[in-house]
């Protein structure tokens, strides 16, 4: 990567930001249900961070902490983590669970 280009880091949502980041999106939206006590969830975090980096523009890839957001995880039936969660116009279009490679993630989002 150049200094030049320009990165993008995860977006962070939470309970209080979910509805307006997520659901009103004009894009596709990436949701990484995740906790820090969760091995898998760390062995996913650099591909959620390339997919972050890498489609600025084209869709909004972020995390949800499900200790600190449990109302938002527990709304959408998160019951092992991590579970990744694509919206597309408000809606949930794909769940995925566990640690897939990145190109799946991206076939979801339909990048």
């Amino acid at each position: 990567m150049s200094n030049s280009q320009t990165t993008q880091a995860p977006h962070a949502f939470t309970d209080d930001n979910f509805a307006a980041e997520v659901l009103s999106s004009d894009v596709p939206v990436l949701v990484d249900f995740w906790a820090d006590w969760c091995a898998p969830c760390r062995m996913l975090t650099p591909v959620i961070e390339n997919l972050a980096a890498d489609h600025v523009g084209q869709a909004v890839v972020g995390k949800l902490h499900v200790d600190e957001s449990s109302q938002t995880a527990s709304l959408y039936g998160i019951n092992s983590i991590p579970t990744v969660l694509v919206f597309k116009g408000g809606e949930v279009v794909e769940r995925i669970v566990g640690v897939q490679p990145q190109k799946r993630y991206e076939q979801a989002l339909g990048v």
